[in-house]
């Protein structure tokens, strides 16, 4: 008896680097415009040195076209040396908040934190905005879309935070759900083998600058709600 070893192509699943949602005096900055900041920047030039390094090459790369995706994906390929045109598929961009001066300051904890604990209900919002199943319902046919794309064998996915959760939700899974304890940290990395019929997640948040998180201890979520109760009105 023989086996035939399956082919699996590779896609690289990433988060965009770090941005600041608030300026000094506590003024939220719109999601869709924010930038890369100065430590966004290194880590998304860190990310494409280590795919330069480790003589990656990508067929497709995919962006969701928010301008920190987009940002990110182009210092990747640059310091990767790399000239793979992006592909935009705003179906993947992050979930949607609500307008933070609308929540109630009691709720602020479960508004920023509710979305990232445990297997979330898909009926939880996230700041008040869109629900977790209202995300999924938009990403699970955009990411099938592009697994079912024979025209690649290795790419690269430069997308957000819940996003990224909810796509390694489903290929961990197998099936639709919503783990929110998978912390992404900036510009990290996320590797997924891909089947005829099965996805392997190989690694999940790797983080170029900081492979063993050793300067963090809290999650994303947590240090922004910090900063809007420090910074925010009323605070």
């Amino acid at each position: 008896m023989t086996l035939t070893l399956p082919r699996r192509r590779r896609l690289y699943l990433m988060r965009h680097g770090s941005v600041d949602y608030f300026l000094p005096d506590g003024t939220p900055v719109h999601p869709d415009t924010v930038p890369l900041n100065a430590t966004g920047r290194a880590q998304a030039d860190a990310a494409g040195a280590v795919f330069r390094q480790a003589g990656v090459r990508f067929d497709r790369v995919w962006v969701s076209g928010l301008p920190r995706t987009v940002e990110t994906a182009e210092r990747v390929l640059a310091t990767a040396g790399q000239r793979q045109p992006l592909e935009v598929n705003e179906a993947l961009q992050e979930i949607r908040p609500g307008r933070l001066a609308d929540l109630p300051r009691d709720h602020l904890r479960e508004a920023f934190l509710g979305a990232f604990q445990g297997v979330v209900d898909e009926s939880a919002r996230f700041l008040g905005g869109e629900s977790i199943g209202e995300m999924l319902d938009r990403i699970l046919p955009a990411f099938q879309s592009v697994l079912a794309d024979p025209a690649w064998d290795q790419a690269l996915l430069v997308l957000h935070g819940a996003v990224n959760r909810g796509l390694l939700s489903y290929a961990l899974a197998g099936q639709r759900c919503y783990l929110g304890r998978f912390e992404q940290a900036p510009a990290c990395i996320n590797i997924i083998d891909v089947g005829t019929d099965d996805l392997v997640v190989r690694a999940v948040n790797l983080a170029p600058t900081q492979w063993l998180h050793e300067h963090e201890r809290h999650t994303t979520m947590e240090k922004l709600l910090s900063q809007y109760l420090r910074l925010g009105p009323g605070a």
